[in-house]
């Protein structure tokens, strides 16, 4: 045959050899899905991507390099100048916001490549006098690093703001992270890379290849079996112990998946992290046939790849296992949990539990899928939650809870419900399409109670009816339930002697002891922490505004007290000209925490475990609070906390605070040591364990 014809005949063999593997991997339908994504019409270059043209006039430019730098961006190159400098253009329009240096390792380039990077101000150039391929290049700029971590980079890509932030983040939120790497993104738009999955002949499949980066199943963080070096995080350490880029995999091809390799058999993780985006030019670095160019280097690497890591290899999963069935087994299983909406930490203490509860589910090695009940969740909402693991279903992506338990149910391990008006829609759902999965009902706080104490507050017989309604339904899927969640030992001990068969485990609040910073000296305001959303607290504030601010401006005129959360503008507006200090959401409380003289918590009716308490204590600050307040959280008047039922209470509690130093510091120091205690995430870990693991 002709070389023509050659080609032709081995271009159907690959294309067959491919639609069968995606047949097996993906099923017909994803097949075809994938088949129509790669033919499909599309602009060469996405818009929203920002990326800086290539036929650029050369001018000298900067890069804010630091002489003693945390990340070193190491580049191995080899012509292709015009990529290699937009590359670099990218990296000084979004510099790291951590000391940095970029080091550049020019490959003995046969054109002006070197001679023009030698006029890039803030760059370290090294030149290879021979060419030692993307293996040996790489492996010479990490011995050169200064920084504690070294990152590699393609010179075909262009970073995208917070890259590196992200990449590092990463080794901070997982201790056990030995390498991280970006979401990588072709200029058109379309996602290149997610990760990938080996399989046990040494084969891999990049994941996610061709969908919408956009789409929430490729946006949370997740271990993988390895990432690209073309954008690739490693402390400089670690990769100076796993002994670099294994020189056998020269010039290139399989030397970042067997690092990954290494870092798995020295007990480390690998982590795709889909908020660090890097745009990469895919084939610029290694153009060629494959049988011809660099990329013949596949299956060359390929074998050597195999043959060093056979025996690590048998517990890979057979080439032609459907890619749901990979990943399932790199992780436990799948726990779906459901709330009215979006956790959003800055807005309420029930939002800071929920995300808490996820991410300790998430580093216990599950695959934490969150589904809001009204079915919306923004960019910044998937990305933060990506960010810590946890994949978000929701419009337009999904078409809701039911959908997609038909579709997922064989994984499902554990569905957990966050309140009662979620979980009656939802429970019969789970029982019918994951009928082995544990069903837990979160009851957040046992509204009954807290709709019983509010009925009696006002005085209304409508409130009382509905508490009534509340209560048959919030009792009738305690009983049905697997488990239920209650946060304080109270509500534990009023189902006990409710439901004496009911399961119910103590899964309070996840606190993180932030810890004090400053101390006495200098504060002086009353912070409350809590939305008007919230019938207590919107109850709380115009009591403060009624009450308590007038009783403290009588003999302590310049106190004030802040309001941290949202408030409707006209509530606002009426409670800031009584003289409350109305700050809105805030997004970090630390500052607040750290000045005011103390947190207040005047709440009358209500139920559950307060977040506001928990919040303040954490930071040190100690609280005054109502009996009701502090109903269930194991605190003593006077030794953990200063409890107050009059307005009149809470003047002498604070003039004992503001008064006496020695007395704030101690219940200071309490404060912390209680949450330490009992709002830890051990403890809320075992609870988790305790209700899935449970038989029903």
């Amino acid at each position: 045959m002709t070389g023509k014809l050659t080609w032709r005949y081995r271009r159907f063999v690959s294309i067959a050899q491919r639609v069968r593997s995606s047949v097996a991997l993906r099923g017909w339908r994803g097949t075809l899905s994938r088949i129509s994504q790669e033919f499909a019409s599309r602009p060469a270059f996405d818009d929203t991507l920002a990326l800086l043209p290539l036929d650029v006039p050369f001018e000298p430019f900067e890069l804010p390099s630091s002489a003693q730098p945390r990340v070193s961006i190491v580049i191995p190159v080899h012509g292709k100048l015009a990529y290699t400098l937009a590359c670099l253009r990218s990296i000084a329009a979004a510099p790291p916001s951590d000391p940095f240096e970029v080091i550049v390792i020019d490959d003995a380039s046969p054109d002006e490549t070197a001679d023009t990077l030698a006029r890039v101000r803030g760059l370290r150039l090294l030149r290879n006098t021979e060419n030692l391929g993307f293996v040996g290049s790489c492996n010479r700029g990490a011995a050169e690093a200064r920084g504690e971590f070294v990152v590699f980079l393609n010179n075909d890509t262009q970073v995208t703001p917070g890259w590196t932030e992200e990449l590092l983040r990463c080794f901070d939120l997982r201790p056990n992270c030995g390498i991280a790497g970006s979401q990588l993104v072709y200029p058109d738009g379309r996602l290149q890379e997610a990760g990938a999955w080996v399989f046990a002949d040494g084969s891999a499949w990049t994941i996610g290849r061709f969908e919408p980066r956009t789409d929430p199943t490729v946006r949370y963080a997740r271990e993988v079996d390895y990432v690209s070096g073309a954008s690739l995080a490693i402390r400089c350490e670690t990769f100076a112990a796993l002994g670099g880029f294994d020189a056998r995999f020269a010039p290139g091809y399989y030397e970042d998946t067997d690092l990954a390799f290494a870092a798995r058999a020295a007990g480390l993780e690998v982590w795709y992290v889909p908020t660090s985006v890097v745009i990469h030019a895919e084939g610029i670095s290694s153009a060629g046939a494959p049988q011809n160019g660099m990329k013949r280097f596949q299956d060359i690497n390929l074998a050597k790849f195999a043959d060093k890591w056979r025996e690590a290899l048998t517990r890979q999963p057979a080439p032609g296992t459907p890619l749901a069935r990979v990943a399932e087994q790199r992780r436990r299983g799948t726990v779906l949990v459901v709330d009215v909406a979006t956790p959003d930490a800055s807005r309420d203490s029930g939002s800071l539990r929920l995300i808490s509860m996820m991410r300790l589910l998430v580093d216990d090695g599950w695959h934490v899928v969150f589904a809001p009940d009204d079915g919306r969740a923004d960019d910044a909402a998937i990305r933060e939650l990506g960010r810590l693991g946890i994949e978000v279903i929701a419009r337009p992506w999904n078409d809701g809870v039911p959908s997609w338990l038909s579709r997922n149910a064989s994984g499902l391990r554990a569905a957990i419900l966050s309140r009662h008006t979620v979980a009656a829609q939802y429970a019969p759902f789970v029982r019918r399409h994951a009928p082995g999965a544990k069903l837990i009902f979160d009851t957040v706080d046992l509204h009954f109670l807290r709709e019983e104490r509010g009925a009696e507050q006002a005085g209304s017989a409508a409130l009382s009816r509905q508490a009534s309604v509340t209560r048959e339904q919030e009792l009738k899927l305690i009983a049905a339930a697997d488990t239920t969640f209650v946060v304080s030992e109270y509500e534990r001990s009023l189902l006990a002697r409710m439901l004496p068969d009911a399961r119910v485990e103590l899964l309070s609040n996840i606190h993180e002891v932030h810890g004090r910073t400053r101390g006495h000296e200098g504060r002086r305001d009353l912070l409350f922490v809590g939305g008007f959303g919230h019938p207590p607290n919107a109850d709380a504030m115009r009591w403060m505004a009624d009450a308590i601010l007038p009783a403290l401006h009588r003999v302590l005129p310049d106190v004030r007290i802040l309001v941290a959360g949202d408030v409707p503008e006209g509530e606002r507006r009426t409670l800031a000209a009584a003289g409350l200090t109305m700050l809105g959401r805030v997004p970090d409380l630390t500052p607040l925490m750290e000045s005011a003289l103390a947190s207040i918590a005047p709440l009358r009716f209500g139920a559950g475990v307060k977040g506001k308490i928990n919040m303040a204590m954490s930071h040190g600050l100690p609280v005054i609070g109502t009996p009701m307040a502090v109903e269930g959280m194991r605190l003593t008047d006077g030794v953990d906390v200063l409890t107050a039922e009059t307005p009149d209470d809470i003047v002498a509690a604070y003039r004992t605070l503001a008064g006496d130093p020695y007395r704030w510091t101690l219940l200071s120091e309490r404060s912390l040591a209680h949450v330490e205690e009992h709002f830890s995430a051990t403890a809320a870990l075992a609870a988790l364990r305790n209700a899935i693991g449970r038989r029903a």
